[in-house]
């Protein structure tokens, strides 16, 4: 078992991580392959004759998801169609039990399918579940029937500019920058249908800050909870481009602590670790440095409830990049799961939720440094003919 010692010794400096951060072993860590669906799209060009599906689908792929498990597949057996379906095996049983954040993700995916079929001239004429909306859970039953149909009328959306920049940023956030309300306000703008609310005063942006913390400490103490987390962890650049989605752990430090046997899956788990307490530590950086929080509600909890919130979380997720902010969403304490029920119920009567309606999404902003853009799988592997 790695000693603290030598965990700080390496943390802290030592020559291992030193040397490794300016040789060629760590200017070589970069998974840019994981990473290169991006680029496809933002390097493609619209022509008339070419299937504004494909088009539009580069695009949607890039949307924000839990845990980045892309729980999306399109089906392209009809010309000018697209059906979009859930992928049951992508699930997160433990931390979404009833499959509402991954939906959310979905309705993202719809969204930005959406804002790119109108660069190209194109409505996109949507259908939700049309085969019925299948609860607790998701099957294999279709999400959305989309049909993009040629339309002069159409106008562009400004905040398709900014899906290249959109980016969860789980770094610090400057704490001597603070976010100004009417910033915010000029954000809400963009969101269409469900209510948007934030927070930007100091005491209750301390006060959400502490809730949200203890919401994340349940769930890393929490074994189930945190062991579906740990099992999507891809540590270093061969895992990562080898599984283009889940959390992401690159970078030469994490991939060198890794090769050390410092990164241990299993010390994770044991909340009694040296390991255990320092992804604690690590993780309280970013709710201590939540500058503000916006969150987004529902007036129930429908299937269509949770593809508007996610249609307009990542319409104010595109506004705030575009407003200079940085962006990391809280889901914690709005999960459904036995052990966080007590929290669930103390962030609803802290942000004001009334008994009928749904807190769908919470976020901390603030001003934060700049991060790569997150893995993707290939849109070749999201598709299927028939």
């Amino acid at each position: 078992m790695t000693s603290r010692r030598k965990f700080m010794m390496i943390l802290g400096g030592g020559v291992i991580v030193a040397a490794a951060g300016v040789g060629t072993w760590a200017r070589t860590r970069d998974p840019a392959r994981a990473r290169q669906p991006w680029e496809a799209a933002r390097g493609m060009e619209y022509e008339a004759d070419s299937d504004p599906r494909i088009f539009a689908l580069s695009h949607a792929i890039l949307a924000p998801n839990p845990h980045n498990r892309q729980p999306w597949i399109a089906e392209l057996s009809t010309p000018g169609e697209v059906m979009l379906y859930f992928d049951t095996k992508r699930r997160l049983p433990e931390t979404d039990p009833f499959d509402r954040q991954l939906t959310i993700g979905l309705g993202c995916f719809v969204e930005l399918l959406a804002m790119a079929a109108a660069e190209t001239g194109h409505r996109a004429d949507v259908t939700l579940f049309p085969e019925g909306a299948r609860q607790p859970l998701l099957d294999q039953r279709p999400v959305a029937h989309i049909r993009l149909l040629a339309d002069e009328t159409v106008q562009p959306d400004p905040l398709f500019a900014q899906i290249f920049h959109r980016h969860t940023n789980r770094q610090a956030y400057d704490i001597a920058r603070p976010v100004d309300a009417a910033t915010l306000d000029d954000v809400a703008r963009a969101v269409r249908s469900v209510r948007v609310d934030r927070a930007t005063e100091v005491e209750q942006v301390a006060a959400l800050r502490s809730l949200a913390r203890e919401a994340m400490e349940i769930e890393l103490r929490t074994y189930r909870a945190m062991k579906e987390s740990v099992d999507l962890m891809r540590i270093g650049k061969a895992e990562i481009e080898a599984n283009p989605d889940g959390i992401s752990l690159g970078g030469p430090l994490n991939e060198g602590l890794d090769l050390l046997g410092i990164m241990d899956r299993q010390a994770m788990l044991d909340t009694n670790s040296m390991v255990f307490g320092e992804v604690l530590k690590a993780q309280k950086v970013q709710f201590d440095t939540a500058m503000g929080f916006l969150w987004l509600t529902t007036p129930s909890n429908t299937r269509a409830d949770q593809i508007a919130a996610g249609r307009d979380y990542v319409r104010m997720h595109l506004a705030v990049t575009q407003a200079g902010l940085a962006l990391q969403p809280f889901s914690q304490a709005l999960q459904e799961y036995e052990e966080m029920a007590g929290m669930y119920a103390e962030m609803r009567k802290g942000l004001g939720i009334g008994k009928s309606e749904t807190l769908q999404m919470l976020v901390r902003l603030g001003y934060g440094p700049r991060v790569k853009a997150s893995p993707r799988w290939p849109l070749h592997t999201r598709i299927r003919i028939a």
